[in-house]
């Protein structure tokens, strides 16, 4: 079942899909690029986090914050994906879950949604 949008307003969310895959591809390379520095950092007080001191502490809940940031910018990369090869396939636009019609002030929303608000809330 193919969604018939316009072809400008496909051609708009098509990009902002792609502005945002780009986006966020770098993010995750900057973040695996610095948490590789880190690891190769020399050892010491400052790059060690011993949660038994105060900037050790500190310094694990930095690194927890950076890899949480990672996660959720890969995760959203993969439903980036997941939408342009909807796009692709001619499905862009349709419910995973109940086959209706996606509203475009959703898709303008959230480019990458694949569900009506309803099917999302039920999870």
């Amino acid at each position: 079942m193919a969604r018939k949008l316009a072809k400008s307003t496909l051609d708009r969310l098509a990009d902002r899909l792609e502005v945002e895959r780009v986006r966020l591809e770098k993010l995750i390379e900057d973040f695996e690029r610095e948490r590789e520095a880190s690891r190769l950092a020399e050892s010491s007080s400052e790059h060690n986090a011993d949660p038994g001191n105060a900037d050790g502490g500190s310094l694990a809940f930095e690194m927890e914050m950076d890899i949480s940031m990672q996660q959720n910018a890969k995760n959203l990369l993969t439903k980036i994906e997941h939408a342009q090869d909807r796009m692709e396939k001619g499905l862009y636009g349709i419910c995973e879950v109940t086959g209706k019609p996606i509203p475009v002030t959703r898709l303008e929303a959230l480019p990458y949604a694949t569900t009506v608000v309803e099917a999302a809330q039920r999870g």
